[in-house]
């Protein structure tokens, strides 16, 4: 095409984002896989976000881990905030152990007491056998 050709108002330079002749359109081309991308990068913080009480519990070793499992899942499929700090202060806290102290304290009013004579638990008891006659 020589410069004879063109509209004297026509500029030398076509811009990047304008549609060329051949179809393709670098913009949409360029929107389409920056929208994608973040999507799954939001995808992929809303689940990170979501699996931080379990990491919690699961390196504390905590007792309640498979509460804080069911409190968080319930949190993502619910969408409710609620569940989810639930589930971060149930793995951030040890609950004290309540029942161990009201064991030792049973066991020691046990031992008070008096002592029962202890059953031979080997041998079970003997049952009475009918006599065959010939």
């Amino acid at each position: 095409m020589s410069t004879a050709d063109l509209h004297p108002m026509a500029t030398g330079h076509i811009p990047s984002y304008v549609t060329q002749a051949d179809g393709s359109d670098f913009l949409l081309t360029f929107m389409f896989v920056f929208t994608v991308l973040v999507i799954v990068l939001i995808g992929v913080g809303y689940f990170t976000l979501h699996s931080i009480p379990e990491k919690i519990a699961h390196e504390s070793n905590h007792p309640q881990f498979q509460l804080v499992g069911i409190l968080a899942l319930l949190a993502l499929f619910t969408h409710n905030g609620l569940f989810w700090v639930a589930a971060i202060l149930v793995a951030g806290f040890q609950f004290p152990d309540v029942a161990a102290p009201l064991r030792a304290i049973a066991d020691a009013i046990r031992s008070l007491g008096p002592q029962r004579p202890e059953e031979t638990a080997s041998a079970p008891p003997t049952e009475p056998t009918a006599q065959q006659e010939p």
